[in-house]
């Protein structure tokens, strides 16, 4: 058995957040000793209290450090978010503070994985998205994080940055601010009724332990350094869908009705991604869980 000194280090940022922990445990499983940063104050076994918007803080802290892959997942990532500057000061210039530390570390890195969004792409009107179309965001969480991808293309030259744009996805442990887990947990406690937004709307949704999966492949893939990835499954569900595999599995019908205080102003209607370039790199891409599975271990999960 590999002592834990000798396994590769990962620097894992967002580590207690809902993509973090099963992304921490995917690392773990493939050998590697993983430093979570977190922005609490209290940090536990495995981790270090840091806020990546403090500059300095941040530089003291991670410059003395050779991790050998970084996941950069700490963000804000609600959509909805209603304050502008702390998405910027967080998905933007704590990510420029984060990659001037490592870029000061002895010993670089070798894959440095960057979570921005589908989100960034906005309405540009095709069935399919893919990387070369050109971004139009829509919301100003989706600015921040097309701004955190050209700002990280001042660092390409210094540091072996990987852009991962993922699309909708979910599983045991997201929070209920979110669409799906909302919709999972009426039904988890047998509720009649349930108000939602805007319920035309149909997403590309993937499964977070394939999401944690990729990640893992795009920080040990060589090829993937320097490329703009999508991560989804590349299929489109309907939100009256998702209610009617709900409605399913559990057995029985909700009256859904419209709040206006959820409706989004410019909500892109279909947002789905091509997978078609991840694939190519790593081999690899979300969709074999079908959403009906997800749906059930969310369900299913105590």
């Amino acid at each position: 058995m590999t002592a834990p000194s000798e396994r590769p280090l990962a620097l894992l940022t967002g580590a207690r957040g809902f993509t973090g922990r099963h992304l921490r445990g995917e690392l773990e499983r493939a050998g590697y000793r993983v430093l979570g940063v977190v922005q609490e104050a209290a940090a536990a076994a495995g981790e270090i209290a840091l806020d990546l918007r403090d500059r300095e803080a941040t530089l003291h802290a991670l410059a003395p450090l050779a991790p050998a892959v970084v996941a950069h997942l700490a963000g804000i990532a609600q959509v909805a978010h209603g304050d502008a500057g702390a998405l910027y000061q967080t998905n933007l210039v704590a990510t420029r503070h984060l990659l001037e530390a490592l870029a000061q570390c002895a010993a670089p890195p070798r894959a440095v994985l960057l979570a921005s969004s589908g989100n960034v792409y906005g309405d540009l009107g095709a069935e399919v998205l893919d990387e070369s179309m050109p971004p139009r965001p829509a919301n100003d969480y989706a600015v921040s994080k097309l701004a955190m991808e050209h700002m990280a293309r001042l660092w390409m030259e210094r540091l072996p940055v990987v852009i991962a744009r993922p699309f909708n996805y979910t599983g045991v442990g997201q929070s209920e601010d979110f669409l799906l887990p909302k919709i999972v947990g009426h039904f988890r406690r047998g509720a009649r009724v349930i108000e939602l937004g805007n319920t035309h709307v149909a997403r590309d949704f993937s499964d977070v332990r394939e999401v944690a999966r990729c990640y893992r492949g795009l920080l040990e893939t060589p090829a993937a350094i320097g490329q703009t990835l999508n991560v989804c499954s590349g299929t489109l569900t309907a939100l009256d869908e998702v209610l009617a595999l709900m409605q399913e599995l559990a057995g029985y019908a909700v009256e859904v009705r419209v709040n206006p205080v959820f409706v989004r102003s410019h909500e892109i209607a279909r947002l789905r991604g091509s997978n078609a370039r991840l694939r190519a790199v790593l081999g690899d891409a979300p969709g074999g869980i079908p959403l009906r599975e997800t749906l059930r271990w969310m369900y299913e999960a105590r």
